[in-house]
């Protein structure tokens, strides 16, 4: 399977709000407002920091992405963070593979090798459902099981600021029991 070749990563940056996914036991069950900040690294690597809210609770876990191939021109990455969030001590590391972007670095179709992982990205909160199902279709056509695909509630105002409390990891513990 081919990543988007010459990905402007400069671009890339910034915040992505999570349109879908597949449900993974990596993140909350019931995440909502669920958003990614990329931020640039001097080395060439990309600061990770993924967002979502779970009962009025801001939950959060941080990592670095990098080029799987730095010789290739194509947009595999691989992504670690530590885990527990609260106790970060144990690497885990995934692949996220840039499967599709337009033009404008405004929506992003992401995946990688084996299928177990997908997620559709926009640099708005909501997306227009003919971009959605063209994403959704690109995905299919991959091998993508599309069926799996679970559209993450994005509200109009999200709770902001050092007022919101923080799940500073009990979260993780629960979803490796399927909660």
């Amino acid at each position: 399977m081919e990543a988007v070749k010459n990905l402007d990563i400069k671009r890339y940056m910034g915040k992505w709000y999570e349109i879908a996914s597949f449900p993974s036991f990596f993140q909350p069950k019931k995440g909502e407002n669920t958003s990614a900040f990329y931020t640039l690294n001097e080395d060439g690597t990309v600061h990770v920091l993924n967002v979502t809210f779970v009962n009025g609770k801001k939950v959060s876990i941080e990592g670095t992405a990098y080029k799987a191939d730095p010789k290739s021109d194509e947009a595999k990455l691989k992504v670690k963070f530590y885990v527990p969030p609260f106790l970060p001590i144990i690497p885990v590391t995934g692949d996220y593979w840039v499967l599709y972007i337009d033009e404008d670095y405004q929506y992003v179709l992401v995946g990688g090798p084996t299928k177990k992982y997908l997620w559709i990205l926009c640099r708005q909160k909501h997306m227009d459902e003919e971009i959605y199902n063209m994403l959704e279709q690109k995905a299919k056509d991959l091998g993508y099981d599309v069926s799996k695909l679970h559209k993450t509630p994005q509200s109009d105002s999200t709770p902001e600021g050092e007022d919101v409390p923080q799940d500073k990891g009990i979260w993780w513990i629960k979803s490796l029991f399927g909660k």
